[in-house]
């Protein structure tokens, strides 16, 4: 897995956290079966910070605890310009790719399940989304965060070409 770049520390974040799946897992043993659950959550401050964990436990709100810790610790940075997208991107991780561009101002987030939560988590209010291939929520999450990492702010891309943002 490729590690992302933007780290933030979650100190001083206002974070708002929201489920995106919980999967009952049994494991058979010698005894019988062992029952426990995995959480899926995505956290954000709805400015530009995101961040998604797992956790897994033998009762759901300890699963989503554990989650939301992981996800704190894996927050990432997205460059939004006027509550969009800078430009259009496949994010894709395994069989999962969800194509993501901006859209006009008062469009709202067009986005399926676990999309939508990690752009409003985000913090992006107009943009579209498509999920291609997989819709398996780990691979859809994974695919819309390696989308967010590419994502290329104008200043930066201005700054590395030498000229003006308005000369791009």
């Amino acid at each position: 897995m490729r590690q992302p770049k933007h780290r933030i520390q979650s100190q001083g974040l206002d974070l708002k956290d929201q489920v995106i799946s919980i999967n009952r897992v049994t494991k058979v043993v010698k005894g019988g079966k062992n029952l426990s659950f995995a959480a899926l959550v995505v956290v954000g401050d709805e400015s530009g910070h995101v961040g998604f964990g797992s956790g897994k436990a033998r009762e759901v709100p300890l699963a989503i605890k554990k989650a939301i810790e992981a996800a704190k610790k894996n927050l990432i940075r997205v460059p939004l310009i006027n509550n969009t997208l800078p430009h259009a991107l496949i994010g894709e991780y395994g069989a999962g790719r969800v194509l993501m561009k901006p859209a006009s101002e008062g469009t709202g987030v067009i986005a399926g399940g676990a999309v939508r939560a990690v752009m409003q988590a985000a913090g992006v209010r107009d943009v579209r989304t498509k999920v291609l291939g997989s819709n398996n929520p780990h691979n859809v999450v994974r695919a819309t965060f390696d989308g967010l990492l590419r994502m290329k702010d104008p200043l930066e891309v201005a700054r590395l070409r030498g000229k003006q943002v308005e000369e791009l």
